[in-house]
C-alpha cells in the first residue's frame, strides 16, 4: 500500500500521520526524519486537512511540457525555467482561493504535479536523487494573469503567483517509486479541463530535482511545481476547482471572488 502522508488540525492542535482510507494513523516526531507512530487513530471526516507540508519555498515550473510548447510555438528548454513562490502562499485541501485585494483581473488555475523533497539536496546527481524525495502531491498553481505582463519591460512571475492561497499543496504526500506514469487532471465544478502525462514532461520530476538543486538548496519539505500542460482557463466566481492525479488524491477548493 502506497504511503500518503497527511498535516491536519484537530482539536485545536496540529499533527501529521499516515492517511490509510478513512482513517489517520497519528505519528510523532518529523515527518521527515524517522517519524513514528503514537498510537492515535482519527477519523478522516473528524480532521482539517493543512497543506500536506509547510515548504520554505516552492519552485514552480514555465513551459515544461512538449505538447503546450508544440501548441504555443515556445522552444524547448535546455534548463528548466522557473520561479519561487515563496512559503506565505501555501494553502491546502479544502481552503477558499481568495481573490487579491486591489487586483481587477482574472485569475487562472494550473493543475500541476509536486514533488516534495525529503532530505537536503544541494548539488545531487541523477542518479541519486529519488533517495532525496519524500512523494509526490497535487498543485494548483494559482495565477494572477494580468499582473504577469502587464508591464513589457518585467515580466511578475513572483507577483502574479504569489498572493496568499496562490500556492495550494494537497491533499498527501504519496511515497510513489516512479511517478512517470501519472496523469494529471483539473476539473472545474467537477467539469474536466485538463487531462494530461507526466511522460510529456521535457524535463522529468526527478530531472527537475536534480538540476535544481545544482543552483540552490532544497530543504526538507520543499516542492518542486513540475508545471502545467494545455487546458489552463480563468477561474470563475463561485467556482470549485479540482485537481486530481491517481495514486496521490484530488486537492479541491472553492474560489470566492470578494476580496481576501
Amino acid at each position: 500500500m502506497t504511503k500518503k502522508w497527511v498535516r491536519y488540525e484537530y482539536d485545536g492542535q496540529q499533527g501529521f500521520g499516515l492517511l490509510e482510507t478513512d482513517r489517520v494513523h497519528c505519528h510523532k516526531g518529523d515527518m521527515f526524519d524517522d517519524p513514528q507512530p503514537n498510537g492515535e487513530i482519527l477519523a478522516l471526516e473528524d480532521v482539517k486537512l493543512l497543506s500536506p507540508c509547510e515548504p520554505s519555498k516552492i519552485v514552480a515550473m514555465w513551459n515544461n511540457f512538449h505538447e503546450l510548447a508544440a501548441a504555443q510555438d515556445l522552444e524547448l528548454p535546455e534548463f528548466p525555467f522557473y520561479f519561487i513562490k515563496p512559503s506565505s502562499c501555501v494553502s491546502g485541501e479544502g481552503d477558499e482561493i481568495l481573490h487579491p485585494q486591489g487586483y481587477d483581473g482574472r485569475l487562472i488555475y494550473e493543475g500541476e504535479l509536486g514533488v516534495v523533497i525529503g532530505k537536503t539536496c544541494k548539488s545531487v546527481a541523477r542518479n541519486e536523487i529519488a533517495d532525496y524525495v519524500l512523494g509526490y502531491t497535487c498543485i494548483n498553481d494559482v495565477t494572477a494573469i494580468h499582473l504577469l505582463f502587464k508591464y513589457e519591460a518585467f515580466p511578475q512571475w513572483t507577483r502574479a503567483k504569489s498572493f496568499d492561497g496562490f500556492g495550494v499543496i494537497g491533499p498527501c504526500i504519496a511515497e510513489l517509486e516512479n511517478p512517470d506514469s501519472l496523469v494529471i487532471r483539473t476539473l472545474v465544478n467537477g467539469e474536466e479541463r485538463q487531462n494530461y502525462p507526466v511522460s510529456d514532461m521535457i524535463f522529468s520530476p526527478l530531472d527537475l530535482v536534480s538540476l535544481i538543486s545544482g543552483d540552490m538548496t532544497l530543504y526538507p519539505g520543499d516542492v518542486i511545481a513540475c508545471g502545467t500542460s494545455l487546458g489552463v482557463k480563468t477561474m470563475k466566481p463561485d467556482t470549485t476547482v479540482s485537481v486530481d492525479i491517481e495514486g496521490i488524491g484530488r486537492l479541491t477548493n472553492y474560489y470566492r471572488p470578494g476580496e481576501e
